[in-house]
């Protein structure tokens, strides 16, 4: 530059901009959003930001369309982080009805210290703990006027603040998200029932997470801190999220309690053995051993199964 042109004009490497890490989310968001399909974008998108924010974990999830269910549809962990995206599908709205009145509100809510959390938000507090989370920030996801889903980070090694400008950083990403996932027709506005045909429950099977239709599944029984799914091949799974969760996520029309530790899918029932008045049994298709049913339990036997 001449000295006679100082101070006319100047040019800037992107370099010397010298901005603050996330002050490129929204510009990185939009272009993996433009040159890439719409769910590489976001996980990408969750890649970059979670490693730029120093967060655990980097994820979106998305709500039913009625607003009743929740579905962890991307996310992204640091090396040695434990990954909860199998786990949080068709999880009721109430486990986190504590954020879900601020989300409403269009309120991004930074949770700094997760057992600072008031007593209206206990469920959600002991969610957060079982995932291990140490803070958490959750910026809601809106298009035409109607919240979609939550994007967010969780903090598991040491708690985090996150300032303001990381918090409007990621709201235009959600924004962007928003706009191009929801936009175009590609989302129907009106509410629709949960339909059990189309749901894929996620389980980790040896380390695999797999995706079972709920047919597949024989029934459920608890055990202690876990629950022991039981699969139509004869196979079990100890999964970490309790019966009454499981109660929940089942499709009502065919899973049923038979006892206050057990839940059984009348496809699967094979036989009722109610010789002893005092102790019925069912003998299900896969599940080992026979499955007491309680009195409490025995009249919704009779109606799903004609007796």
């Amino acid at each position: 530059m001449r000295d006679e042109d100082a101070g006319k004009y100047r040019t800037h490497t992107t370099a010397s901009l010298g901005r603050g890490r996330w002050a490129d989310w929204p510009y990185h968001c939009a272009m993996h959003l433009l040159s890439h399909p719409i769910d590489d974008a976001i996980s990408q998108l969750l890649a970059l930001v979670g490693e730029t924010s120093g967060a655990d974990r980097a994820w979106v999830i998305e709500y039913q369309p009625d607003l009743l269910r929740l579905c962890n549809t991307h996310e992204w962990c640091r090396q040695n982080t434990k990954p909860f995206v199998s786990e949080l599908q068709y999880v009721p709205t109430t486990l986190i009805a504590w954020l879900h009145r601020h989300l409403m509100q269009g309120h991004a809510v930074a949770v700094h210290d997760v057992h600072g959390l008031p007593r209206t938000a206990r469920a959600l507090q002991a969610e957060f703990v079982r995932q291990g989370n140490k803070s958490v920030l959750s910026v809601p996801v809106f298009h035409g006027g109607t919240l979609r889903g939550i994007m967010g980070f969780d903090a598991t090694r040491r708690k985090r603040i996150w300032s303001g400008s990381e918090v409007a950083a990621l709201r235009q990403c959600a924004d962007l998200i928003g706009q191009a996932k929801y936009s175009a027709g590609r989302h129907k506005n009106e509410a629709v029932a949960y339909d059990s045909a189309g749901t894929v429950l996620y389980l980790d099977i040896r380390g695999v997470v797999r995706g079972v239709q709920p047919d597949a599944i024989a029934g459920v029984r608890s055990a202690g801190n876990y629950s022991e799914i039981w699969l139509a091949d004869g196979s079990m799974v100890l999964d970490s999220r309790s019966l009454g969760v499981w109660c929940t996520l089942l499709p009502s029309h065919i899973f049923f309690k038979i006892h206050r530790t057990a839940i059984a899918n009348v496809l699967h029932i094979v036989d009722v053995d109610r010789r002893n008045a005092a102790r019925w049994q069912v003998t299900m298709r896969s599940a080992q051993d026979s499955w007491p049913v309680s009195r409490a339990h025995r009249q919704a036997l009779r109606e799903r199964m004609g007796l």
